[in-house]
C-alpha cells in the first residue's frame, strides 16, 4: 500500500461504514487481525478482539441494527515507514481516531479505536 492506496481505502472504508456493509468492511482485515476498542470492552468484557469473524460478530453485535450511518472524514495521513494508517472521523457528536497496520497485501492486521465528545 502507498499513499495513493490509503486514499482508496479510506474512500471504500467510509462508504461501507455509511451503508453499514459490515462484510465489506470486515473484507479489508487479515484472518488473523486484532482489533481494539473502548465500545469492545463495553460489549465483550475485552478491548481486543481477535480474528476476522470475531471482528465481524463483535461488529454485528454492536452495529448490526443501524440501516446507515453518517460517518465524516475529518481527516486521515499514511505513513510509509511502518504502513500505518490514521483516519479521524465523526459520527453524530462522537469524534474518534482509528489507526490501522497494514500487512504486504494490504490487508489490516491491527487497529485501534480512541473515542471522544
Amino acid at each position: 500500500m502507498d499513499r495513493a492506496g490509503a486514499g482508496r481505502f479510506v474512500e471504500a472504508w467510509c462508504a461501507n461504514w455509511c451503508k453499514v456493509d459490515i462484510d465489506a468492511v470486515v473484507a479489508h482485515f487479515a484472518e488473523r487481525a486484532q482489533m481494539r476498542s473502548p465500545l469492545a470492552l463495553k460489549l465483550t468484557g475485552s478491548p481486543v478482539v481477535a480474528g476476522a469473524e470475531n471482528i465481524r460478530a463483535y461488529w454485528q453485535k454492536a452495529y448490526g441494527s443501524i440501516e446507515s450511518a453518517d460517518l465524516k472524514i475529518l481527516s486521515w495521513s499514511w505513513d510509509d515507514a511502518i504502513a500505518r494508517l490514521t483516519v479521524w472521523w465523526q459520527l453524530g457528536d462522537t469524534r474518534a481516531s482509528e489507526f490501522m497496520d497494514f500487512d504486504r497485501d494490504g490487508r489490516v492486521v491491527s487497529s485501534e479505536a480512541f473515542y471522544g465528545k
